[in-house]
């Protein structure tokens, strides 16, 4: 995947979830905060797989090398367990626009934890777009309407939030893999753990039409945006995608205030401008320089580029993309890159 399909993968997976939030308030006063966090997983668990059946005609294997399933099992722990139920206490005390400002912690933990710990790259360009794109966040507590938060609503959505960035560089690890069956296993785990939970602690599931609706809300806003979210990393790297994820939280309000308010305010403008500002920064980023790649072997769709000149073990007919287990020879060479599945070297 080149730089802008992950650009344009990450913005659309940012549309997906921010439109989800605003649903999901509705529905987590109707529904218990478990309960609810499982119907969203399931249904996006459940679509995506009939999605993938649909494509592949038929069950496949996953393709997911052994080493790699700590990882999955990792982010599925923080992501797709944890950090659901956290979402929707939080969402239940407190209002949805200091929700929507909570959330952008979700991009600062992400992008910390991949400096910090997992050794990503990033000039001052990708800082300041994402400080800009975090100060359009900020603005969002003068929205009218806008309440101030309990402390143990907000701990919550914090929580959720350092949870999801420690699934997000998680799955960076495995983000070569096939997107729709990380984002459905992801899915079908947490939804089953967390209904199954729910039942435990005595929730009843609720009337049916109640249940379709969260399971499509999980679908858009879990699934498919997870999907994309995928996509993202493989090309762009942690704190990048995270990035361009953060502007959820604008278009959740952004939406949240077109379907149950009249007018915008000004100060969704100015968020809307400070986010855009900090998304153009990160567009017009060029990182180039003499850069080693080491011997590596891995499997992910690709096309024959400079980074895939390899030969087949079995008939090939040409087709592109394709994805197998191909070696990569040690080359040194120079040019303009992203911290992608090639990329993730020292600086």
């Amino acid at each position: 995947m080149n730089a802008r399909a992950a650009i344009a993968a990450a913005l659309c997976a940012a549309l997906l979830f921010g439109a989800s939030t605003p649903f999901a308030k509705l529905l987590a006063g109707r529904v218990p905060p478990i309960m609810l966090a499982g119907l969203l997983y399931l249904g996006s668990g459940l679509g995506l797989s009939v999605v993938r059946l649909i494509r592949d005609r038929g069950l496949k294997p996953p393709g997911l090398p052994a080493r790699q399933w700590p990882w999955l099992l990792g982010a599925i722990a923080c992501g797709g367990i944890l950090a659901p139920i956290l979402l929707i206490v939080g969402l239940a005390r407190i209002d949805a626009s200091s929700a929507a400002l909570l959330l952008n912690l979700e991009a600062v933990f992400t992008a910390l934890l991949a400096w910090v710990v997992f050794r990503e790259n990033a000039g001052r360009r990708v800082l300041l777009g994402m400080v800009l794109i975090v100060a359009g966040g900020v603005t969002l507590t003068g929205l009218p309407g806008a309440a101030r938060q309990g402390l143990a609503g907000a701990m919550a959505i914090v929580a959720a939030c350092l949870c999801w960035g420690l699934d997000n560089n998680l799955t960076r690890k495995v983000s070569g893999a096939d997107a729709l069956f990380v984002a459905a296993i992801k899915g079908l785990v947490a939804g089953v753990t967390n209904l199954l939970l729910a039942l435990r602690l005595g929730d009843r599931l609720p009337e049916a039409g109640v249940i379709g609706a969260a399971m499509a809300v999980g679908l858009m806003g879990y699934g498919i945006s997870l999907a994309l979210y995928v996509l993202a990393l493989r090309g762009l790297g942690s704190a990048r995608t995270a990035a361009y994820f953060s502007t959820a939280p604008f278009l959740g309000a952004a939406i949240a205030i077109a379907l149950f308010e009249s007018g915008v305010p000004m100060l969704l403008w100015l968020s809307a401008a400070l986010m855009g500002a900090g998304v153009w920064l990160h567009l017009t980023e060029h990182h180039e320089h003499e850069h080693q790649h080491d011997s590596l072997t891995h499997a992910h769709p690709h096309v024959h580029d400079a980074h895939h000149r390899h030969s087949h073990a079995f008939p090939w007919q040409g087709d592109e993309p394709h994805a197998h287990e191909h070696e990569h020879e040690p080359v040194t060479h120079r040019h303009a890159h992203f911290p992608d599945l090639h990329h993730r070297h020292d600086h």
